[in-house]
């Protein structure tokens, strides 16, 4: 939860590094100037984590949280991403835009990676929606629905559709619907 400014500074300076990658100004500046698709991202996700900030204070000083919302909304519907403040912890990676949908009810852990085209969301019968632990990388294409949890340091293979739990860390999912991919399958890179 982002409830004080140097929990958000924090947050910002974290997760900045991966969208805003030039290692001079000028380069930096480019980014910004062509509307780089990361700067796009970027400028999503923070207003995302301002949204978050805000919406943890009390009084006169929550009044941005509006405007941050209304920003967040418009970023999401140009690059098609709906995602709510306080689903996900610091470290969040979204590597491309485009249709990511995360229900308001999931809790994600810190530094997961979303690759594009996800669903983390509840499964039309109940409300209840996935929590997904910590370094938890989504490929693209992949959906995770209902209430079930996610162990640490999984990777969710493109296209896989998570339906139940596992809460074996470190393993890697694949296929409709997911199972653990065992050592010997066809992994590429091995």
């Amino acid at each position: 939860m982002l409830d004080t400014k140097n929990k958000l500074k924090e947050c910002l300076k974290r997760e900045k590094k991966y969208y805003i990658t030039g290692k001079k100004r000028h380069d930096q500046l480019v980014e910004w100037l062509v509307n780089d698709p990361s700067v796009r991202i970027w400028k999503y996700q923070k207003a995302l984590r301002y949204t978050e900030y805000y919406f943890c204070q009390k009084g006169i000083k929550r009044l941005p949280y509006l405007w941050y919302r209304s920003k967040r909304n418009r970023l999401g519907l140009k690059i098609g991403f709906e995602m709510v403040e306080g689903v996900f912890e610091p470290g969040l990676v979204i590597y491309h835009s485009g249709n990511i949908v995360v229900n308001g009810f999931a809790r994600v852990g810190e530094d997961c990676q979303l690759h594009g085209d996800n669903c983390i969301g509840n499964n039309g019968t109940t409300l209840e929606a996935p929590r997904i632990g910590n370094r938890v990388d989504i490929g693209v294409g992949a959906k995770i629905i209902g209430n079930i949890e996610i162990a640490d340091d999984i990777k969710i293979g493109a296209g896989a559709v998570v339906t139940k739990s596992f809460l074996t860390p470190g393993v890697t999912l694949v296929g409709i619907p997911a199972r653990i991919l065992k050592k010997g399958e066809n992994q590429i890179g091995e």
